[in-house]
């Protein structure tokens, strides 16, 4: 089992600076101003030799029966629930304050060990602030600043004493396991790396919603208010014996809109999520879809090379559903003919309508996100569809495609060796797209092809070629 820490604390007392050094990434959003972390983020941490599971949490405060500051405050108790010991941190700076006080009291009833972090103790000051910590009475303060890394060996001592012993796997088995059994074919997929989804969308369209419902348990906060996320969380799940990495993401609004140096931030960390996602979900209100938003979204999620999935959210709350599940249809190929056939799923995160089918559409999305095609099968359709319709002559002179293959997959990348690159036009190369797309089920990915000059061994004698 992995141990687990969690770090808690008031708004703005530096948790998310400590949680990207212990993970060697800035993976959590942070600012100068409180409040900017609200759900809670896992990360895998090293500290030395230490390796552990660390939680990034909201900053605990006191807060009024269902706003969206105690929702916030239920994930972090429940960050506190999950782990195995807790970094309580206070800033040195400031001092303590009665709020410091009071969730020092939770933190001490939770029964967890507990590491007390006085972040921010560079200079006298912060020196007397980490001083003033003694006072909480939970065991001696570790004084550290997690922007500039002092301190970081004190918090090893106090973590390694806290963590198991490690335990080594006996070097007599060790050898054995590692010697091969022999030349093998290796397997066409690892099955057991998680697959990575991104989940995007505008804002309130039911992204987080839509997540905790297909694993079963409030683990993102969600709720009436617009722009709840903000960080890209990724959660790890399986289904029907495969592994999932879900990340949701803030939502996107049109660029024009987005001033705030935070809100920013927030989509910088959702492109990230897509970049390295293998699926993105693009969810769209089923009440009011293809607003031109989400079109952008979903053309964004196409020129990043990722396989695409349309979620119609809020499925329930659409009067009058017969024949709607098929206009959808009809208009996703219509406005985004770029991923033409890309599967399309209604789904309701309250009743659970269609869970199970945007699941097995996002398996069904990779298959040709990921299909190769052999060279000789490739050259042979290319022939054939010249034949059945040539390129067009441009200023008189034809153009000649004589090669084609594959450079790559993930998405299927296409490259053509052709006389003139440069005149063959954008309609001829629709053509080819749209024929790659017929006669190998390549429906609903999106399609890279490159054009590339033949090269002319007699173009420096001057020699025509036939």
């Amino acid at each position: 089992m992995t141990f687990t820490l969690a770090i808690v604390g008031r708004p703005n007392v530096g948790k998310s600076t400590l949680f990207n050094r212990l993970v060697g990434k800035r993976i959590a959003l942070v600012d100068d101003r409180p409040g900017v972390t609200r759900d809670r983020r896992e990360g895998e941490a090293s500290l030395g030799d230490l390796e552990f599971t660390i939680i990034d949490t909201a900053g605990l405060e006191d807060t009024r029966e269902g706003s969206l500051e105690h929702r916030m405050r239920a994930q972090t108790e429940e960050a506190i629930r999950l782990a195995d010991a807790v970094l309580f941190m206070v800033d040195a700076r400031v001092g303590l304050t009665p709020d410091d006080r009071s969730f020092a009291e939770l933190v001490r009833k939770s029964g967890k060990p507990v590491i007390l972090a006085a972040n921010k103790s560079e200079g006298k000051v912060g020196m007397a602030g980490a001083y003033e910590a003694f006072s909480l009475g939970l065991g001696d303060p570790v004084p550290l600043s997690a922007e500039h890394g002092e301190g970081i060996n004190e918090l090893y001592e106090a973590l390694a004493a806290l963590m198991p012993p490690p335990v080594f796997a006996d070097e007599d088995e060790e050898a054995v396991e590692d010697v091969p059994e022999g030349d093998q074919e290796a397997p066409p997929e690892d099955l057991s790396k998680p697959i990575p989804v991104a989940i995007v969308g505008r804002p309130n369209a039911g992204k987080s919603t839509l997540v905790n419902a297909l694993i079963g348990e409030e683990r993102l906060l969600t709720g009436p208010e617009a722009g709840i996320t903000r960080d890209s969380i990724s959660v790890d799940w399986e289904w029907g014996g495969r592994k999932f990495r879900l990340v949701d993401t803030a939502g996107l609004r049109k660029r024009a809109r987005i001033e705030d140096k935070l809100e920013k931030l927030s989509v910088a960390d959702a492109l990230r999520a897509i970049r390295f996602a293998e699926v993105v979900v693009v969810c769209m209100d089923a009440t009011k879809p293809f607003e031109d938003q989400d079109l952008r979204i979903a053309d964004l999620a196409s020129k990043e090379g990722r396989a695409v999935v349309l979620a119609f959210t809020k499925w329930d709350l659409v009067p009058h559903k017969g024949g709607k599940a098929a206009k959808l249809r009809e208009e996703t190929d219509h406005w985004l003919p770029q991923i033409k056939g890309c599967p399309v799923v209604a789904n309701s995160a309250e009743t659970g309508q269609g869970l199970d089918r945007l699941m097995q559409a996002i398996l069904d999305a990779r298959v040709p996100w990921q299909k190769r095609i052999s060279t000789s099968t490739l050259v042979r359709w290319l022939q054939e569809t010249i034949d059945h319709h040539p390129p067009p002559a441009v200023t008189g002179r034809r153009i000649k495609l004589r090669y084609m293959t594959q450079a790559k997959t993930r998405p299927p990348t296409f490259v053509a060796f052709c006389s003139r690159p440069e005149a063959l036009p954008e309609s001829y190369l629709r053509y080819l797209v749209n024929g790659l797309r017929e006669s190998f089920d390549l429906q609903g990915t999106p399609i890279r092809f490159h054009l590339k000059k033949t090269d002319n061994p007699y173009a420096e004698t001057g020699r025509k070629i036939r």
